[in-house]
């Protein structure tokens, strides 16, 4: 993405500082380049300056803060690339958030401008990176932008993470095993064109083609999905709750053929000595635990 320097450090409020380097910097390889060139402050000329910023408005040394601290946009913005955004963008952005740093930068406080300013460069890069991703936002609250970028660290690869991996991952994040969940399918989620494309593929139709069928009515399907987990993963973790003889019973009664025709409770009886009564008991009882088993599971 072709730019010049000019351009990856915008105005951020009426009172921006204009920065600028000799000569035209073609691409951001040469942005880089000369940033990492820029001469480093010791800490007495940080302190000499930032002082000046703010007892007399010195724009002048408030560029001299904000062009030593380039490079460290630089850094910070190599860390998001794997959202797929320009790397011109987000240094742009973080450099937004080192400017506001450097405004608000108050040199009696005895930390660094580097540890400082790294928390408000982050801050832009995190709101550009939520409204840029996708189309749809995929985190609205604090709480979520905190779940979105930690799990994206966390989750190894791109295949779905087991029941295992997302309540270590909630444990160690803090927070319920439901929004690890809910966060993990919007990130695995894509955007998709409403129209058609513009190729033409007969095997190839939008959205826009099936949203009058309400079978592929996005609702429907995720509740399709969800039933279909349900009944497969859901009902064998229901099952495992029961003792051999409760299982058996069920499995005869309800899940030996598909058209529901199992044994009855008198053939049952027989089989294990008992009244019909008592298996319907059982049945009963077992029916009653797993109902509870697959809610806690949903």
């Amino acid at each position: 993405m072709a730019t010049t320097s000019t351009q990856l450090i915008p105005a951020a409020d009426s009172n921006a500082l204009v920065l600028g380097f000799s000569g035209s910097l073609g691409n951001i390889d040469a942005y880089i380049s000369a940033v990492n060139r820029l001469p480093m402050l010791t800490h007495d000329e940080e302190v000499s300056l930032a002082t000046r910023l703010q007892q007399e408005n010195d724009l002048n040394a408030a560029q001299q803060l904000v062009m030593s601290h380039l490079r460290l946009v630089v850094s910070i913005a190599r860390g998001y690339l794997g959202y797929g955004l320009p790397h011109a963008d987000l240094i742009q952005e973080g450099n937004i958030g080192l400017m506001k740093a450097v405004k608000r930068f108050d040199p009696n406080q005895g930390v660094r401008l580097v540890s400082y300013a790294m928390h408000w460069i982050k801050a832009e890069m995190h709101e550009y990176i939520l409204k840029n991703w996708r189309l749809v936002k995929v985190a609205t609250t604090k709480a979520q932008r905190k779940l979105f970028f930690n799990l994206r660290s966390h989750k190894e690869g791109l295949d779905a993470m087991s029941p295992k991996q997302i309540d270590a991952l909630a444990k160690t994040l803090d927070v319920k095993r439901e929004e690890v969940i809910e966060m993990e399918m919007r990130l695995s989620g894509r955007d998709i064109a409403l129209d058609a494309p513009t190729d033409d593929d007969d095997e190839k139709f939008a959205p826009i083609a099936y949203l009058k069928t309400e079978a592929e009515e996005p609702s429907r399907v995720l509740e399709t999905r969800q039933f279909d987990r349900l009944q497969s993963e859901g009902l064998e973790s229901a099952l495992s709750k029961l003792d051999a003889r409760s299982r058996h019973i069920v499995e005869s009664r309800w899940l030996k053929n598909d058209d529901g025709s199992g044994a009855t409770l008198h053939e049952l009886a027989d089989e294990y000595g008992v009244s019909a009564e008592r298996i319907r008991q059982i049945e009963s009882a077992a029916l009653k635990k797993m109902k509870s088993a697959i809610a806690s599971f949903a």
